[in-house]
């Protein structure tokens, strides 16, 4: 299977639809963002098995790759550091070929700006193919880092305005921002 960028981001963004539509009340009560974080993963897992994703799963705060291991990344100084990533789609190593379809960091507006640019690099490290060309995301051998996957979104909750804010990243770069209100 070949996933499209389009339909994982129309997955995203329709998970997001169902998570706007039934979730407002707790976003303006300000509940923290791990239960946020729940709460998109079930439309997020919902809408990606109607799609055809069948075999992914969204989870919270997964910080496993194969065979048990603490995931990590290589930060700018190369530095290995171990993650956990607010909500993630994927197969949990079922699926070598694309097992790592979307990232998802979640923040309140009034977060600290330093804990916003953690959650930055997170995604643009997670968003890219591979470190030193080490891992070339060729579907059978597992990486030693985790990286790859599709598509990356960092997402700034505004309770006060009712507004989410999005930065969508992959290949380890931002591509785009939108704004929605809810």
């Amino acid at each position: 299977m070949s996933t499209n960028p389009k339909l994982i981001r129309e997955v995203f963004e329709r998970s997001m639809d169902l998570f706007f539509q039934h979730e407002v009340q707790e976003i303006l009560e300000g509940v923290n963002e791990r239960n946020n974080c729940g709460r998109m993963s079930i439309y997020l897992q919902q809408i990606a098995h109607q799609y055809g994703l069948l075999g992914y799963f969204a989870d919270t705060e997964y910080n496993r790759k194969q065979n048990g291991a603490v995931k990590t990344i290589l930060d700018d100084q190369m530095k290995v550091v171990p993650i956990n990533c607010d909500l993630l789609l994927h197969s949990r190593g079922q699926i070598v070929a694309e097992d790592n379809l979307i990232a998802i960091e979640v923040k309140k507006y009034d977060a600290p700006k330093n804990e916003k640019a953690k959650d930055r690099d997170r995604l643009r490290a997670l968003t890219k193919a591979s470190y030193d060309d080490i891992w070339s995301n060729d579907g059978v051998a597992s990486p030693e880092h985790v990286c790859g996957y599709a598509l990356g979104v960092f997402v700034e909750l505004n309770r006060v305005k009712r507004t989410c804010q999005f930065e969508y990243y992959r290949q380890g770069q931002k591509y785009e921002e939108s704004m929605r209100n809810f």
